[in-house]
Protein backbone atom coordinates (compact mmCIF):
# COMPACT_ATOMS: atom_id res chain seq x y z
CA UNK A 1 0.00 0.00 0.00
CA UNK A 2 1.09 3.71 -0.79
CA UNK A 3 1.14 5.78 2.27
CA UNK A 4 -0.14 9.44 2.02
CA UNK A 5 2.56 11.56 2.70
CA UNK A 6 2.88 13.33 5.79
CA UNK A 7 1.50 17.11 5.36
CA UNK A 8 2.78 19.59 5.51
CA UNK A 9 6.03 17.47 4.82
CA UNK A 10 9.00 17.93 7.59
CA UNK A 11 10.73 19.87 5.04
CA UNK A 12 8.14 22.64 5.27
CA UNK A 13 10.40 25.80 6.69
CA UNK A 14 8.73 27.56 9.66
CA UNK A 15 9.10 31.95 9.92
CA UNK A 16 8.50 34.04 12.99
CA UNK A 17 6.05 37.29 11.79
CA UNK A 18 6.23 39.97 13.93
CA UNK A 19 2.23 40.59 13.33
CA UNK A 20 -0.89 38.80 14.63
CA UNK A 21 -2.15 36.02 12.23
CA UNK A 22 -5.45 34.71 11.73
CA UNK A 23 -6.72 32.02 9.50
CA UNK A 24 -7.86 33.30 6.03
CA UNK A 25 -5.75 35.92 6.26
CA UNK A 26 -2.88 37.21 3.77
CA UNK A 27 0.23 38.60 3.99
CA UNK A 28 3.45 39.81 2.24
CA UNK A 29 6.91 38.34 3.30
CA UNK A 30 9.92 40.45 2.48
CA UNK A 31 13.41 41.01 3.16
CA UNK A 32 15.58 38.00 4.35
CA UNK A 33 12.68 36.15 4.99
CA UNK A 34 11.89 36.36 1.16
CA UNK A 35 15.14 35.67 0.16
CA UNK A 36 15.31 32.46 1.95
CA UNK A 37 12.06 31.39 1.09
CA UNK A 38 12.66 32.52 -2.73
CA UNK A 39 16.33 31.54 -3.40
CA UNK A 40 17.13 29.33 -0.21
CA UNK A 41 14.11 27.26 0.01
CA UNK A 42 12.96 27.71 -3.89
CA UNK A 43 9.49 27.79 -3.18
CA UNK A 44 6.88 28.37 -5.54
CA UNK A 45 3.02 29.22 -5.45
CA UNK A 46 1.52 26.74 -3.62
CA UNK A 47 4.41 25.88 -1.22
CA UNK A 48 3.23 25.04 2.12
CA UNK A 49 5.52 27.54 4.95
CA UNK A 50 4.59 27.64 9.29
CA UNK A 51 4.36 30.62 10.72
CA UNK A 52 4.37 31.65 14.25
CA UNK A 53 3.54 35.26 15.90
CA UNK A 54 4.17 34.66 19.35
CA UNK A 55 0.72 35.75 20.07
CA UNK A 56 -1.55 33.09 18.96
CA UNK A 57 -0.21 30.14 17.74
CA UNK A 58 1.74 28.61 15.06
CA UNK A 59 0.02 28.34 11.57
CA UNK A 60 -0.17 26.40 7.97
CA UNK A 61 0.27 28.98 5.26
CA UNK A 62 0.71 28.39 1.78
CA UNK A 63 2.28 30.68 -1.09
CA UNK A 64 -0.05 31.99 -3.08
CA UNK A 65 2.11 34.65 -5.04
CA UNK A 66 5.84 35.09 -5.83
CA UNK A 67 7.95 37.88 -6.70
CA UNK A 68 11.80 38.76 -7.02
CA UNK A 69 12.05 40.15 -3.92
CA UNK A 70 9.02 39.54 -2.48
CA UNK A 71 6.28 36.93 -1.59
CA UNK A 72 2.61 36.79 -0.59
CA UNK A 73 0.93 33.52 1.52
CA UNK A 74 -2.39 32.68 2.81
CA UNK A 75 -2.90 31.49 6.52
CA UNK A 76 -5.18 28.35 5.86
CA UNK A 77 -5.26 26.71 9.19
CA UNK A 78 -3.87 26.62 12.94
CA UNK A 79 -1.73 24.21 13.78
CA UNK A 80 -1.07 24.92 17.85
CA UNK A 81 -2.06 27.64 19.87
CA UNK A 82 1.22 29.20 21.61
CA UNK A 83 2.88 27.67 24.08
CA UNK A 84 2.74 28.43 27.87
CA UNK A 85 6.58 28.98 28.75
CA UNK A 86 7.63 27.98 32.06
CA UNK A 87 8.11 30.91 34.58
CA UNK A 88 11.37 30.95 34.70
CA UNK A 89 13.84 34.48 34.30
CA UNK A 90 17.11 34.03 32.97
CA UNK A 91 18.60 37.07 34.54
CA UNK A 92 22.56 37.66 33.34
CA UNK A 93 25.14 39.74 33.55
CA UNK A 94 26.78 41.16 30.05
CA UNK A 95 29.51 39.27 28.72
CA UNK A 96 31.28 39.48 25.42
CA UNK A 97 28.62 39.81 22.58
CA UNK A 98 29.32 36.55 21.01
CA UNK A 99 28.72 34.86 24.12
CA UNK A 100 25.50 36.52 25.13
CA UNK A 101 23.93 35.66 21.46
CA UNK A 102 24.45 32.29 22.43
CA UNK A 103 22.72 32.69 25.72
CA UNK A 104 20.10 33.98 24.06
CA UNK A 105 19.78 31.54 21.65
CA UNK A 106 20.11 28.87 23.90
CA UNK A 107 17.94 29.80 26.52
CA UNK A 108 15.31 30.59 23.89
CA UNK A 109 15.36 26.68 23.24
CA UNK A 110 15.61 25.85 26.59
CA UNK A 111 12.20 27.77 26.95
CA UNK A 112 12.65 30.81 29.51
CA UNK A 113 10.05 33.23 29.87
CA UNK A 114 12.27 36.46 30.52
CA UNK A 115 15.81 37.51 29.62
CA UNK A 116 16.62 40.07 32.38
CA UNK A 117 20.18 41.77 31.34
CA UNK A 118 21.98 42.72 34.31
CA UNK A 119 25.36 45.52 34.70
CA UNK A 120 27.71 44.52 37.18
CA UNK A 121 30.58 46.08 38.79
CA UNK A 122 33.13 43.80 36.47
CA UNK A 123 31.08 43.32 32.89
CA UNK A 124 33.35 43.70 30.09
CA UNK A 125 30.51 45.39 28.42
CA UNK A 126 28.01 48.31 29.23
CA UNK A 127 25.54 48.03 26.47
CA UNK A 128 23.05 45.77 24.61
CA UNK A 129 21.76 45.60 21.56
CA UNK A 130 18.16 44.51 21.73
CA UNK A 131 17.56 43.48 18.04
CA UNK A 132 20.63 41.53 18.04
CA UNK A 133 19.36 39.52 21.21
CA UNK A 134 16.00 38.95 19.78
CA UNK A 135 17.83 38.02 15.97
CA UNK A 136 19.25 35.18 18.37
CA UNK A 137 15.70 33.86 19.95
CA UNK A 138 13.60 34.33 16.75
CA UNK A 139 16.13 32.13 14.82
CA UNK A 140 16.69 29.42 17.64
CA UNK A 141 12.37 29.44 17.86
CA UNK A 142 12.28 28.92 13.89
CA UNK A 143 14.40 25.87 14.13
CA UNK A 144 13.09 24.33 17.24
CA UNK A 145 9.49 24.73 17.10
CA UNK A 146 8.97 27.00 19.84
CA UNK A 147 5.82 29.19 19.42
CA UNK A 148 6.77 31.43 22.09
CA UNK A 149 9.97 33.77 22.63
CA UNK A 150 11.17 35.47 25.64
CA UNK A 151 10.48 38.47 26.33
CA UNK A 152 13.46 40.89 26.73
CA UNK A 153 13.88 43.31 29.92
CA UNK A 154 15.35 46.42 30.20
CA UNK A 155 19.19 46.35 30.97
CA UNK A 156 19.16 47.35 34.50
CA UNK A 157 22.16 47.73 37.05
CA UNK A 158 22.05 45.17 39.59
CA UNK A 159 21.65 47.09 42.77
CA UNK A 160 18.62 48.31 41.04
CA UNK A 161 17.38 44.55 39.77
CA UNK A 162 17.93 43.68 43.94
CA UNK A 163 15.34 46.98 45.07
CA UNK A 164 13.24 46.29 43.03
CA UNK A 165 12.74 42.45 43.04
CA UNK A 166 9.19 40.82 43.29
CA UNK A 167 8.63 39.11 46.42
CA UNK A 168 6.68 36.21 45.00
CA UNK A 169 9.69 35.19 42.75
CA UNK A 170 12.57 33.62 44.19
CA UNK A 171 16.24 34.41 42.56
CA UNK A 172 18.54 31.67 42.18
CA UNK A 173 22.01 32.75 43.27
CA UNK A 174 24.50 30.72 41.05
CA UNK A 175 27.14 31.40 43.02
CA UNK A 176 30.77 29.58 42.51
CA UNK A 177 31.70 30.69 46.16
CA UNK A 178 29.35 27.67 47.20
CA UNK A 179 25.94 27.37 48.34
CA UNK A 180 23.28 24.48 47.94
CA UNK A 181 23.27 22.15 44.91
CA UNK A 182 20.52 23.51 42.53
CA UNK A 183 19.32 20.40 42.05
CA UNK A 184 18.27 19.59 45.79
CA UNK A 185 17.16 23.17 45.96
CA UNK A 186 14.76 22.55 43.76
CA UNK A 187 13.70 19.01 44.94
CA UNK A 188 13.00 20.44 48.17
CA UNK A 189 9.96 22.87 46.09
CA UNK A 190 8.92 26.36 46.47
CA UNK A 191 10.54 27.66 42.68
CA UNK A 192 8.09 27.28 40.36
CA UNK A 193 8.20 31.03 39.89
CA UNK A 194 12.07 31.64 39.90
CA UNK A 195 14.85 33.55 38.17
CA UNK A 196 18.31 32.01 37.64
CA UNK A 197 21.24 34.67 38.39
CA UNK A 198 24.54 34.41 36.60
CA UNK A 199 27.24 36.94 36.78
CA UNK A 200 29.62 38.38 33.97
CA UNK A 201 33.04 36.53 33.17
CA UNK A 202 35.12 37.98 36.44
CA UNK A 203 32.22 37.18 38.73
CA UNK A 204 30.42 39.18 41.52
CA UNK A 205 32.93 41.57 43.33
CA UNK A 206 33.16 41.15 46.89
CA UNK A 207 30.42 44.01 47.72
CA UNK A 208 28.11 42.34 45.01
CA UNK A 209 27.97 38.98 45.99
CA UNK A 210 26.87 39.92 50.03
CA UNK A 211 24.40 42.05 48.57
CA UNK A 212 22.70 39.57 47.09
CA UNK A 213 23.01 37.03 49.33
CA UNK A 214 21.72 39.58 51.99
CA UNK A 215 18.62 39.93 49.80
CA UNK A 216 15.61 37.97 51.17
CA UNK A 217 14.92 36.01 48.25
CA UNK A 218 18.05 34.98 47.42
CA UNK A 219 19.30 31.55 47.35
CA UNK A 220 22.67 30.82 46.86
CA UNK A 221 23.08 27.50 44.69
CA UNK A 222 26.25 25.95 43.53
CA UNK A 223 26.38 24.05 39.83
CA UNK A 224 29.15 21.67 40.87
CA UNK A 225 32.57 21.42 41.71
CA UNK A 226 33.81 22.56 38.65
CA UNK A 227 34.35 26.71 38.18
CA UNK A 228 32.03 27.15 34.82
CA UNK A 229 31.94 29.83 32.30
CA UNK A 230 29.31 32.33 32.27
CA UNK A 231 27.43 31.22 29.30
CA UNK A 232 28.31 27.34 30.28
CA UNK A 233 26.88 28.00 33.87
CA UNK A 234 23.37 29.83 32.18
CA UNK A 235 22.62 26.82 30.00
CA UNK A 236 23.38 24.39 33.03
CA UNK A 237 21.51 25.99 35.50
CA UNK A 238 18.77 26.79 33.22
CA UNK A 239 18.02 22.65 31.98
CA UNK A 240 18.47 21.43 35.73
CA UNK A 241 15.59 23.78 36.26
CA UNK A 242 13.49 22.57 33.33
CA UNK A 243 14.07 19.03 33.91
CA UNK A 244 13.27 19.50 37.69
CA UNK A 245 10.84 21.77 38.43
CA UNK A 246 7.41 20.01 38.53
CA UNK A 247 5.60 22.89 36.57
CA UNK A 248 7.43 21.43 33.43
CA UNK A 249 6.92 18.19 33.78
CA UNK A 250 5.78 16.41 30.29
Amino acid sequence: MVQTPAWPPYSTPRLFVDEALTEGSELRIEGGQAHYLLHVMRLKEGAPVKLFDDRTGEYLATVAATGKRDLVVTVEAKLREREEAPDLWLCQALIKKDRLDWIAEKSCELGIARFVPVLTQRCVADKLKVDRLRSQMIEAAEQCERTALPEIADLSKLDALLRGWPSDRSLLFCDERGGEPLAEVLRAGGHTRSAILIGPEGGFSDDENSAIRAHPHAVPVSLGPNILRADTAAVAAIAVWMALNPANEG
